[in-house]
């Protein structure tokens, strides 16, 4: 099998129900749900220890389900009549991940700069990434439905990997750096201890 088509070579690519624009806002929307993947394979690459078998096992999860994600993102067939992977479980699914995540980090008050270890970097760089395919995502679903399970899914992964990336550098020990000149702008937690 060859990799190379031709057929994308005036500026085209095919989805699951017809031919767009390569810069189209779909291709858009799933090129950067691709990059979010390999971010996340990036950051998985320095979490090989025991101590992070939780985070790396769910990590592989989450590119399944981004190529769910991007899936379902790549059809032009209408969403009525489209049989989409992804589903609102998907995105209820990282929520007690997330929470779990928040607990085992020092309470937050301020924000922190994106950095530490390797690992958390990296993490912080996916949810970046995830926010960057939020935005994509809201601007296609301007111009044509997109399923809700796919909105809420990218909504909730971002705060998955704020949440991993503070757990990686308190296990390592490794303390989040506040933003220094950050107003006191999380206080629910402290409120409700």
């Amino acid at each position: 099998m060859k990799l190379y088509t031709k057929t994308g070579d005036k500026g085209k690519t095919s989805l699951v129900g017809g031919r767009v624009d390569k810069d189209d806002a779909r291709v858009e929307a799933y090129g950067t749900i691709d990059e979010l993947n390999a971010a996340v394979g990036v950051a998985m690459t320095f979490l090989h220890e025991e101590k992070y078998r939780d985070i790396q096992s769910e990590l592989e999860r989450i590119q399944h389900e981004l190529f769910d994600c991007g899936s379902d993102l790549a059809s032009v067939i209408s969403e009525e009549k489209r049989q989409n992977k992804m589903t609102v479980k998907m995105a209820e699914d990282l929520e007690p991940r997330i929470d779990a995540y928040t607990a085992e980090a020092p309470p937050l008050e301020r924000f922190i700069l994106p950095g530490g270890t390797k690992a958390s970097a990296h993490l912080h760089m996916a949810r970046t990434i995830a926010r960057r395919a939020e935005r994509r995502i809201v601007s296609l679903h301007r111009q044509e439905p997109v399923s809700e399970a796919v909105l809420q899914y990218v909504n909730r992964l971002s705060d998955y990997f704020f949440a991993a990336a503070r757990a990686v550098n308190y296990r390592e020990n490794v303390k989040d750096v506040e933003y220094e000149r950050s107003a006191i702008v999380f206080r629910e937690r402290k409120e409700k201890e």
